[in-house]
C-alpha cells in the first residue's frame, strides 16, 4: 500500500479518498447501488483487499484494475441485468456506459425519439412528463397554477 490520497480521479470523476470502495463507486455517474455492490465484490476479489478498505489507500495499479472493471463489466462476469444499455438499439450488444458517455447517449436517444415524433419525442421539448405520469395536479413546475380572482371594479 502507498500513502493515502485524499482525492483521486476515477472514470472522469473526482472522488473522496476516505470512502470505502462500494461507496466510492456510487459516486461515478452510471453506477447505482445494485451495480456498485456487485462490482465491489468483483473488485475486492481481484485486487485482494479487505471490504472496508478506503479507496484513497489503493495504489495506481489497483486503481487501473478498478477502472478496467468499470469500463467493461461484462468481461469480468457481471450479470447483464445490472447493465444500463441492454440490447442497445444501434449495435444490439449489451454494454454499460458511465460519465459523459452516458449523458451523450441519453441526449442522442431523446433526439432520436424527437425525430421519430413518437409520443415521448413530442413531449420532451414541451417539458411534459414522458413516462405515463398524470399531469393534472402533480409535476407542475415554473408558473404558479391555481384559482385567480376577478379584478374589482
Amino acid at each position: 500500500m502507498t500513502d493515502f490520497r485524499g482525492r483521486l480521479r476515477l472514470s472522469g470523476r473526482e472522488i473522496d479518498g476516505n470512502l470505502q470502495i462500494p461507496k466510492a463507486l456510487r459516486r461515478v455517474k452510471g453506477i447505482g447501488n445494485n451495480l456498485a455492490d456487485s462490482m465491489s465484490k468483483i473488485i475486492i476479489s481481484s485486487i485482494k483487499v479487505p471490504t472496508t478498505e478506503k479507496i484513497g489507500n489503493l495504489d495506481d495499479k489497483q486503481i487501473k484494475i478498478i477502472e478496467s472493471i468499470i469500463a467493461d463489466p461484462i468481461k469480468f462476469g457481471l450479470p447483464t441485468h445490472l447493465l444500463n444499455r441492454r440490447k442497445e438499439y444501434y449495435t444490439g450488444q449489451n454494454m454499460h456506459l458511465v460519465g459523459s458517455d452516458l449523458d451523450f447517449r441519453i441526449k442522442q436517444d431523446k433526439q432520436f425519439q424527437m425525430a421519430l415524433k413518437s409520443y415521448k419525442g413530442v413531449r420532451y421539448p414541451l417539458g411534459l412528463a414522458v413516462r405515463g405520469q398524470r399531469t393534472k395536479t402533480q409535476g407542475r413546475k415554473g408558473k404558479t397554477m391555481g384559482v385567480q380572482r376577478k379584478k374589482k371594479r
